[in-house]
């Protein structure tokens, strides 16, 4: 039974090095099979408040969340010849992939509940610092090396969200610079 609590911990610790090392090294690099995280999921959710509309598409795909699924079948893969000897931490890793799945995919398809229950993984998109708050399913790590960075329900989220307010207001207000249709003569 001691393999649940260590595959909880080596989970999150994947997770931490994974998005760290992996997905913010290799992938803010251009060309690079990792570069999904950074150029297509990262931009995405910064234009869209959180929300991934990727997230939409079926999952199997060479996309963002394509690729996601594909590593985490893959690392459950991995794991799978330690199974007659390690059951249980096994079993967790591979309850763990499919969790993380799911709420990866749930705190980009529902911002609201991922600032309310997932708030490390809406800072690490949507705070000033996108270089932290590594964790996705659960923040242990984060605390643990100190890169655990709060935004949501701060005073700099309010005014940041009240910048964006006034933006979206004065593009409103703002005449379009396209000249409106000429009327076609009879």
């Amino acid at each position: 039974m001691i393999g649940v609590p260590l595959g909880l911990l080596a989970a999150n610790a994947s997770e931490w090095l994974i998005h760290k090392y992996v997905l913010h090294g290799a992938g803010k690099k251009k060309g690079s099979f990792w570069a999904f995280h950074w150029h297509e999921h990262h931009r995405e959710s910064r234009r869209h408040g959180m929300r991934d509309p990727h997230y939409a598409r079926p999952v199997l795909g060479l996309h963002s969340q394509g690729k996601e699924a594909a590593v985490l079948l893959a690392g459950a893969a991995a794991v799978a010849p330690l199974f007659p000897i390690a059951p249980f931490f096994v079993g967790t890793l591979w309850y763990s992939a499919l969790n993380y799945y799911r709420v990866h995919k749930r705190s980009h398809e529902d911002p609201r509940w991922a600032r309310e229950h997932l708030t490390w993984h809406y800072d690490h998109h949507m705070g000033p610092k996108q270089d932290a708050n590594w964790c996705v399913t659960r923040p242990w790590f984060d605390h643990l090396m100190g890169t655990r960075v709060p935004y949501a329900f701060t005073e700099r989220e309010r005014r940041d969200i009240e910048r964006r307010e006034r933006r979206a207001a004065d593009r409103a207000l703002r005449p379009s610079k396209t000249p409106p249709p000429v009327p076609k003569a009879a």
